[in-house]
């Protein structure tokens, strides 16, 4: 059998393992940390369970369709739980709503803001869905790795509408003065790495994924999720080598060594790099065998930081739901604290997770599990007298704004920052996510699946197509798989997924 290292066990390096194991592949993934998952890691303390990264369970189609391929389900691995509500949003000027999936609740909610704003949100609901279904079919099932791709007419016809030159911000203002029900309709944008100004209209199709599609928590957290696609890859005959640091790539299609910082060698037919993509240029390789010199990354506009407080306190946590939202009635500042003029921002609009909510198994008795995440520029410095302060701050807001008080019941505490997004998961400029969705970055203006200078190496998850978040590293899996095959002349998953 052909055999394939897979450098990284997050969720992009995770699906790619499985496809390619299920075409016959020998494959082997290797990962510095001790557990797979990347970014989805989960913290254990003193028995709180924090899942450290991705919380928002999304695109459950998705999710099934990923297992489906293998001829399994998602309920083969774990349970879901649908959340109501979806979340909460805590305003700062006092004004607070809860964020359902009830269509007719929430027309009455985006009335009550502004005339005429329910019958508005109904039509940016439907241009929503509309937007997935082809966005999803065209753009994200189907990888288009280059411009002529599109010049295709039944692409184009496809395209018109879909904003993908529209600023996010632009289209939300066609529907909607209010800027509360602005914000609602691109919260999103924070887990996409973006602001409403630079991310494309396109990603109004989260509005469906949000409203229509709902939110999930999968019992245990998301680290149930990456236990399941790494069952699912056993059963393959994938093997996992955890704690394996990788300092090198050598070689070419064929003839490969990766070398591990302790002196480690294995060698393998074809290489895949689900490590974050700057870092395999930069790090991993030798000068002549990178696509892209300092200077192409220093162009790039880098998705945030953020600033992550997991908390285990004693007591109940209400009014918070599973999942809430803290936003000042104007967030610009905020963003432009990220991109314009990186600093820490001094208004906050963040994120709380509390998933004792719906999980009683995620904390002791009598207490609660608390993740608080606040986006920051990337890079910024996080010398732990900034933590502190901040840290200070962050959980004065929350008492202030959410009506939550943790500061007198901590029992369990941890930070992490840029610093530490650089230190365990070799991030550019400490990002949390990648390279964000700006206009610039979408479709074929993101790096490709195949790497230019070196034959038989690839690359896959979030800094490649489709880009961020846990839905899209499983696809971008599926499409780095696919590239593998369809240069050994073999059949594809796409091509499997296009007979189904």
């Amino acid at each position: 059998m052909p055999s394939v290292i897979v450098v990284g066990g997050g969720f992009g390096g995770l699906s790619t393992a499985a496809y390619l194991a299920d075409a016959g592949y020998e494959v082997t993934v290797l990962e510095r940390n001790d557990q797979l998952g990347g970014r989805a890691s989960v913290l254990e303390r003193e028995g709180f369970r924090f899942d450290m990264g991705p919380s928002w369970y999304l695109m459950p189609d998705v999710f099934e369709r990923f297992f489906a391929h293998f001829d399994r389900a998602p309920s083969d691995y774990y349970e879901l739980t649908h959340l109501d509500p979806h979340y909460r949003v805590f305003f700062k000027d006092g004004d607070e709503l809860a964020v359902t999936g009830d269509l007719d609740q929430l027309t009455t909610l985006f009335e009550a803001y502004e005339p005429g704003a329910g019958d508005a949100f109904r039509e940016y609901l439907a241009q929503s869905r509309e937007t997935y279904e082809v966005g999803m079919d065209q753009f994200v099932y189907t990888d288009r790795p280059r411009f002529r791709d599109y010049l295709d007419w039944d692409v184009a016809k496809n395209a018109r509408g879909l904003g993908l030159l529209k600023s996010m911000e632009d289209h939300v203002a066609s529907y909607f003065d209010d800027p509360k029900l602005q914000q609602l309709v691109q919260y999103s944008l924070v887990f996409l790495g973006g602001s409403p100004s630079n991310t494309p209209a396109l990603y109004s199709l989260m509005s469906h994924v949000d409203v229509t599609l709902g939110v999930h928590y999968p019992d245990g957290g998301m680290g149930s999720v990456v236990d399941a696609v790494v069952a699912l890859g056993r059963e393959l005959g994938v093997t996992y080598r955890t704690g394996f640091d990788v300092e090198r790539i050598r070689g070419r299609r064929g003839a490969f060594t990766v070398e591990s910082t302790e002196g480690r060698r294995l060698s393998a037919d074809v290489v895949v790099s689900d490590a974050d993509l700057a870092h395999t240029e930069q790090d991993l390789l030798a000068p002549g065998d990178r696509q892209y010199d300092r200077s192409y990354w220093e162009d790039r506009t880098i998705a945030p930081s953020a600033f992550l407080l997991y908390l285990g306190v004693d007591g109940g946590v209400d009014p918070l739901a599973h999942h809430s939202l803290v936003l000042p009635t104007d967030w610009d500042l905020h963003f432009d604290q990220i991109f314009e003029d990186p600093t820490w921002p001094e208004d906050p609009a963040y994120y709380v997770c509390a998933p004792s909510v719906t999980d009683p198994t995620v904390a002791p008795p009598g207490a609660s599990t608390v993740f608080v995440l606040v986006p920051i520029a990337a890079g910024l410095d996080d010398d732990p007298e900034t933590r502190e302060q901040y840290r200070d701050a962050v959980l004065d807001d929350l008492a202030r704004n959410a009506g939550v008080d943790l500061r007198d019941r901590i029992r369990v505490e941890e930070t992490f920052a840029v610093s530490d997004f650089t230190t365990r998961y070799n991030a550019l400029e400490g990002t949390a996510l990648g390279l964000a969705h700006t206009l610039r970055q979408t479709g074929p203006l993101r790096p490709d699946h195949r790497s230019s200078a070196v034959d038989g190496l690839y690359f896959t998850g979030g800094f490649t197509r489709p880009g961020i978040g846990v839905p899209m590293c499983l696809i971008s899996g599926e499409h780095t798989a696919t590239a593998v095959l369809e240069d050994a002349g073999e059949t594809t998953p796409e091509a499997v997924a296009s007979t189904d």
